[in-house]
């Protein structure tokens, strides 16, 4: 895997301190600690329901300490950006090449070296999604990794970490446990996000 900005150890300490003066000068606030049990990962990151959340979740993972890896349609990494979307952490997939997605991610995941936690949007879509695709799970599990839950709430203006699950062999039951944290949140776009009754 190619070095992205989390790593980059001169560029880190201002991109930081700049997050944190962004976030505080549009009202968003950071909660929460990556405790050491999630410095391998798999994130999930919710609510999706705008391109914006994409700059607040680099500067919420750049002050809480993440080295973030994300998955991105491949158009998104043709010229002239690829190269600044890998450096953000980006890795581009095939979308209609899901088995293999799951198989390369646990892969990748455990040939890389040092802290990592890959970001997948559950939802795999803006648009609202009733149901939550399971790959962020057979990942996790695939690759004897815990999952870490992430927020980004637009109605609080707050961006955080809660609990860090271990997936288990009832992936439906995780999937419904996991949904029921993210009642709460709100989407920027809130009509969009579905966590589910």
């Amino acid at each position: 895997m190619s070095r992205t900005v989390f790593e980059n150890r001169w560029l880190r300490p201002p991109l930081v301190a700049l997050s944190r003066v962004v976030l505080r000068l549009t009202g968003w606030r950071v909660e929460g600690v990556l405790s050491p049990e999630a410095r391998r990962c798999v994130v999930i990151a919710a609510p999706h329901t705008s391109n914006w959340d994409f700059p607040y979740t680099v500067m919420g993972a750049l002050v809480l300490g993440m080295h973030i890896r994300w998955l991105g349609k491949a158009s998104l990494f043709r010229f002239p950006f690829g190269g600044t979307m890998r450096w953000l952490g980006g890795l581009a997939v095939q979308r209609d090449r899901g088995n293999r997605l799951v198989a390369s991610s646990v892969a990748a995941l455990q040939a890389a070296p040092g802290p990592l936690q890959l970001v997948i949007a559950p939802e795999g879509t803006r648009s609202r999604a009733t149901q939550w695709k399971a790959g962020f799970h057979h990942i996790a599990r695939g690759a004897g990794l815990p999952i870490q839950l992430s927020y980004l709430d637009w109605g609080q203006r707050r961006i955080g970490l809660g609990p860090l699950l271990m997936p288990g062999d009832d992936v439906e039951a995780d999937i419904a446990r996991i949904r029921a944290f993210y009642q709460p949140f709100q989407g920027r776009h809130a009509g969009q996000f579905d966590a589910g009754a």
